[in-house]
């Protein structure tokens, strides 16, 4: 049995590992967020994992908010690269394993194809920047024992996210004016949850960067129609250009992952993003 703690566990993506550590009892996880485990102080992290012989971490644990990141630089980089630098320092002393969630925003949004793991990074937000600092702190520290997973455009029935926002603003408008013009794949936070620990309870642990998203392309205009016709929601959606919609932060415009990688090493079948938003649009509305 593997001892596996999930740090960040009362945010979206840890909320729902617990749910899907439910069908991997084979093992047992210990679920912490800041106020169980602070992460940015590197003896609590040697301490818990000591005391509770913890063989894997997975880091769910990040500070999100892209556009207050602009202007909170410090704390961003100490959530998003120092912390991550603690945890790779503590599973190379003890010889741990580790699966690190990154993001989209290490690339500028500029290419035209999907993002492979081997093009070149270019972050242009504080966020961005951040989450490269902490993949590369963990790579160096301990690279041979660790998995970095990056994702995009992630949403749950937990937290807030972009589909709780449209549904309530679809609810209370008459119109909506959304952006048509940055390209994505949404993410829904259940089937990353299952994919990580499907890699957490593999004997097949390989590490390096991979890419995780669900399959499809869409833009956020795209998205807000099928959250909210999916959702027999009567509200109409406008598209607009980003330039419309000014923002602390600027979002890229590409934002698609190749996800070939993960996929052939572990044998993973990812469902369309259409499949999983109506999935997560039962839970939240019933539809």
């Amino acid at each position: 049995m593997k001892r596996i703690l999930i740090t960040g566990a009362n945010g979206q993506l840890g909320n729902e590992l617990r749910l899907a550590a439910e069908r991997y009892k084979q093992h047992e996880y210990y679920f912490t967020d800041v106020d169980e485990l602070d992460i940015c102080n590197k003896s609590e992290i040697s301490h818990f994992v000591e005391s509770n012989k913890i063989a894997v971490i997975v880091n769910c644990a990040a500070y999100t908010n892209v556009d207050r990141a602009e202007d909170q630089p410090e704390l961003c980089y100490r959530i998003n690269h120092e912390a991550v630098q603690n945890i790779a320092d503590v599973a190379c002393e003890n010889q741990l394993k580790v699966i690190h969630i990154s993001t989209d925003y290490v690339f500028d949004g500029k290419s035209s194809f999907p993002y492979t793991e081997e093009m070149p990074v270019a972050p242009v937000t504080v966020y961005g920047k951040s989450k490269l600092a902490g993949e590369r702190a963990l790579h160096e520290r301990a690279g041979n024992a660790a998995i970095i997973i990056r994702t995009s455009w992630l949403y749950s029935s937990f937290g807030n996210n972009f589909v709780k926002t449209m549904l309530r603003l679809g609810a209370e408008k008459d119109r909506l004016n959304v952006i048509f013009d940055q390209v994505g794949t949404p993410t829904y936070a259940a089937d990353l949850a299952d994919a990580i620990l499907q890699l957490t309870t593999s004997t097949h642990f390989v590490p390096g960067i991979y890419h995780y998203s669900n399959e499809g392309v869409c833009s956020w205009y795209d998205f807000t129609k099928a959250i909210l016709n999916t959702s027999k929601i009567r509200c109409e959606v406008l598209p607009i250009e980003t330039k419309d919609y000014p923002s602390r932060a600027l979002r890229p415009h590409y934002s698609v992952l190749n996800k070939h990688k993960i996929k052939s090493t572990y044998r993973l079948n990812i469902p369309h993003w259409k499949d999983s938003l109506e999935r997560c649009l039962e839970i939240l509305t019933g539809c």
